[in-house]
């Protein structure tokens, strides 16, 4: 037996237990030709994500980026920038940058150009860590941190759209869930590692080597990507400027379908909304530091770790009912939070009581981000599937950044009555999604 088949029987082999179905190469919407590389496609796309997961992990924006700026001096007031920056940064250009990605017959490039300009720009905070302190610091990574998310919104873009060319639609959901949740084993053991306190604060030499650690990450993710086997696809002819990019968004009002999943997944941001201020409540029930920190971290990477393969699973049949249980545990944990809060604040002084309330929104944000992933990708095919990632991708970008300004509500409404705000954002966004149409049985019907 050649190598090649040895290495693609393995492949075969792990593919049919990380999906556990025997008929593991049952193609839907996918060239013929590319169903034959389905297993080695998936686990290379998987060990591509779970690279720079890794990455995200040791750049942490809401950990270790606070922490090394803080250690440079810099200004507190750019601390606020550093997540809007990295959430927002990769989702507004992405019209313009549909436009070039719809010319390529063979888009994982994208993908890979992306990946190594990300690992550029970690590089090149591991320098600024290391030469330069105060203001400039800040400046000079919040810099880089704007090229970083707009590297990814490259990949961002290209990775939805290999993902429907290379891998059957009832098998997305559980790539992106097994992904998930390698993310989250690296997390919870940052963290045990944080409450062992065996990793301290650390010096900023240490910093440093971290994030040319993360760099190396996306460097051997460009790598590996570039193994995916792709064929080519369709593509458009002509001018594809800025004009034309922005002209897409007319698809808003010409088609329902997109234009009802957009307001879905607005409404559904709720969960990634609600995160920072349960951390704000517990830091103002609690003054152990780090300890709580470190008790946060732990329940989003135990919740991303276990709650991934189901969520992938589960969206594999219906991405569509995802967002509605997501949807509907979000807003139930933040009714929970603002009924405690405002008749029973006591029980929320247990320090373990608000990271365990975390970690069941971290298993529902999680769902979120899976099911509307998943719905978008399996909702359309070739270059529509383009547009319909750029176009939601970009108006996402604007309206999180809209709905960041709803912490100016806080004096007046407080921390526990902006987390109900969110909460009936998130009802309101799961009934939106009960009327969204079940396209994973829409698209099997029609295969």
């Amino acid at each position: 037996m050649s190598n090649d088949t040895a290495n693609h029987s393995l492949a075969d082999d792990i593919y049919e237990k990380l999906v556990n179905e025997e008929d593991a190469r049952a193609c839907k919407a996918i060239p013929e030709e590319a169903c034959r590389e389905v297993p080695g496609n998936f686990l290379t796309t998987l060990l591509s994500l779970f690279l720079t997961k890794l990455g995200d992990a040791l750049i942490n924006p809401k950990v270790t980026l606070p922490w090394i700026m803080q250690a440079l001096g810099a200004p507190t007031w750019m601390l606020g920038w550093l997540v809007p920056i990295r959430e927002s940064g990769s989702m507004l250009p992405q019209l313009a940058i549909a436009s070039w990605v719809r010319r390529m017959a063979i888009r994982k490039w994208m993908w890979v150009l992306g990946s190594i300009l990300q690992a550029i720009c970690v590089a090149a905070i591991a320098l600024v860590s290391v030469t330069l302190s105060g203001a400039s610091a800040g400046f000079a990574i919040l810099a880089l941190l704007v090229l970083f998310s707009l590297a990814r919104g490259l990949s961002s873009v290209a990775v939805k759209d290999v993902l429907g060319k290379t891998i059957p639609k009832q098998r997305r959901g559980s790539l992106t869930g097994w992904a998930d949740s390698a993310a989250g084993l690296i997390t919870l053991v940052v963290a045990l590692l944080l409450i062992s306190g065996f990793v301290g604060e650390g010096s900023l030499s240490l910093y440093a080597i971290g994030f040319a650690c993360a760099a190396g990450m996306w460097l051997l993710a460009a790598g590996c990507y570039a193994n995916i086997k792709e064929y080519p696809g369709e593509v458009d002819g002509g001018n594809n400027g800025l004009k034309v990019a922005f002209s897409r968004i007319s698809i808003l009002s010409t088609d329902a379908q997109f234009r009802h999943f957009v307001i879905t997944r607005s409404l559904l941001l709720c969960s990634a909304l609600s995160a920072p201020f349960i951390v704000v409540l517990a830091q103002q029930q609690s003054n152990v530091g780090v300890s709580l920190l470190a008790l946060f971290m732990a329940a989003s990477g135990l919740a991303s770790l276990i709650s991934g393969p189901f969520w992938g699973r589960f969206a594999d049949t219906s991405s569509r009912q995802v967002m509605v249980s997501a949807g509907l545990l979000t807003a139930g944990l933040g009714l929970t939070i603002f009924t405690l809060a405002f008749w029973a604040k006591s029980l929320l002084n247990p320090i373990w009581v608000l990271p365990t309330l975390y970690f069941v929104l971290s298993i529902a944000h999680q769902g979120v981000r899976l099911g509307r992933k998943t719905y978008v990708v399996n909702m359309a095919e070739g270059n529509k599937r383009t547009d319909y990632v750029s176009v939601s991708n970009t108006l996402i970008g604007a309206i999180l950044l809209l709905t960041g300004l709803i912490s100016a509500l806080e004096p007046w409404v407080g921390i526990s009555g902006l987390i109900l705000i969110l909460s009936l954002m998130g009802l309101a966004g799961s009934w939106m999604a009960m009327s969204l149409p079940e396209v994973e049985k829409t698209n099997a019907e029609k295969d």
